[in-house]
């Protein structure tokens, strides 16, 4: 599990925890106590990792995480959930960055204000 954390630079705790919530699904455990992690194990945790980094919640994430147990025919049943949820973070991040470019325009003009000010105070 070290090496896991180590290679996708999360802590060791962070994978234990996506195991007790049921992210990961069944982990293999050689000798009943030393996790093995399959290739899908893997690759289900790079997922989950994007997922987070989108600002999908983990409740969101847990809805979606079947991703990876349907078969190809099945996909479309999942798809129009993931389309929800992605289009509500681009509503989010749409926000924010309006919001953002506001808040820098203010420093910007905020800046130029001292400025002024200490030009005057040269003169």
């Amino acid at each position: 599990m070290g090496a896991l954390a180590k290679q996708l630079n999360i802590t060791t705790r962070t994978i234990r925890y996506y195991e007790e919530i049921g992210l990961m699904g069944t982990i293999d455990r050689q000798g009943g106590t030393t996790r093995s992690y399959s290739k899908d194990d893997v690759l289900r945790l790079k997922f989950i990792l994007k997922m987070k980094s989108l600002g999908i919640s983990l409740k969101e994430i847990q809805e979606l995480s079947n991703i990876f147990d349907i078969h190809e025919q099945e996909f479309s049943s999942i798809t129009p959930k993931l389309i929800e949820i992605l289009d509500h973070h681009i509503t989010i991040l749409d926000e924010k960055m309006v919001s953002l470019s506001s808040l820098r325009q203010d420093i910007v003009e905020y800046r130029q204000r001292i400025m002024n000010l200490l030009n005057e105070g040269e003169q």
